[in-house]
């Protein structure tokens, strides 16, 4: 499309799928994905049930705060509407593509029926339970539905600090909300792989046309340690700054080479900036691109206490119910 010339409704529909491909790409690198098993029964509630000397224990058993709250910033632009990338815009544009071909589009009204249910239900019957509590201090009563407080989680607790889900959530407690938030930010995250295998199937079928660079491009650091080749340049405080990236560096400035004295990169609030250091690869082999994304499952795995079950894929049952297990 030339600048200026307004956008086709083919041209629209596919910056849409190309946005989502390209979000939904960082979601599936994120380390909850990488035990696709383990991911799909987070998307359950499950309660773990034990009794001792006549009391009733409840055990929750999930994975660290941090990782889910990076998945939630990760999934953040496919659960806003005004995003490019939102879900439901792919499932649209999808939905004008395939609308000559019925078993596309029947898949794609039920994707989009369970995205709504799941991520956006318009009761507390729809959202899976609600939490009742009472404050004996002020004798404050409240009841909050899940989803509700996974919202309180995500938009109080992580990727804002939104006052009036703050607020709404606080009688319940961190732990409520987190404990909430864990099953959508999964199921989220499986219903967003889902969608991209389907696209990316429907487009080495030939049915879309995306360009190929969406499904190649880099969208997330397996490893936040390398090493290039570079030119450095240097020059006093003062110096005329180069004024683009292809231009002749300016008069003054020096290349950096072994014979440069490091201690003239000083700097009073971040210390010493060059350091002289062997070569990476001579004081560690290169990584293999997944070893950062299964140290972590590992440290989540050892993580977890010792004799608890391990994760597998759930049974096919209603996502509302909650799934106890008995000592």
């Amino acid at each position: 499309m030339e600048r200026g010339q307004p956008e086709s409704v083919d041209e629209k529909h596919q910056r849409l799928l190309e946005a989502f491909v390209v979000r939904a790409r960082r979601v599936e690198e994120h380390s909850l994905a990488a035990d696709w098993d383990a991911l799909v029964a987070l998307t359950q509630m499950k309660i773990k049930v034990s009794f001792n000397n006549g009391e009733v224990r409840i055990r929750y058993e999930l994975p660290p705060e941090e990782v889910v709250e990076s998945a939630a910033a990760r999934l953040r632009p496919i659960l806003l509407e005004k995003e490019d990338c939102f879900h439901m815009k792919a499932l649209a544009a999808l939905g004008y593509i395939c609308r000559t071909s019925p078993k596309d589009s029947e898949w794609i009204r039920a994707a989009r029926a369970e995205w709504r249910t799941r991520v956006n239900p318009s009761t507390r019957e729809e959202a899976g339970y609600w939490v009742m509590v009472a404050d004996t201090a002020t004798g404050e009563d409240r009841d909050l539905d899940a989803h509700r407080l996974a919202m309180a989680w995500i938009y109080g607790d992580v990727v804002h600090h939104d006052p009036e889900r703050r607020q709404e959530g606080d009688l319940f407690g961190l732990r409520d909300r987190f404990r909430a938030a864990v099953p959508l930010v999964a199921w989220s995250m499986v219903g967003t792989i889902e969608l991209l295998n389907y696209i990316r199937a429907l487009n080495e079928a030939g049915l879309l046309q995306l360009r190929q660079e969406v499904f190649d491009e880099r969208v997330a650091l397996n490893s936040t340690v390398w090493e290039e080749t570079a030119e450095v340049f240097f020059a006093p405080v003062g110096a005329e700054p180069p004024s683009l990236a292809s231009t002749p560096m300016p008069h003054g400035w020096l290349p950096l080479n072994k014979a440069t004295d490091l201690s003239l990169f000083r700097h009073r609030f971040a210390g010493q900036l060059l350091n002289a250091e062997p070569s990476f690869e001579e004081t560690k082999p290169p990584a293999h691109p997944r070893d950062g994304r299964n140290e972590l499952i590992k440290r989540w795995k050892v993580a977890r206490q010792e004799g608890a079950p391990p994760l597998t894929s759930p049974a096919p049952a209603d996502f509302a119910q909650e799934t106890l297990d008995f000592d």
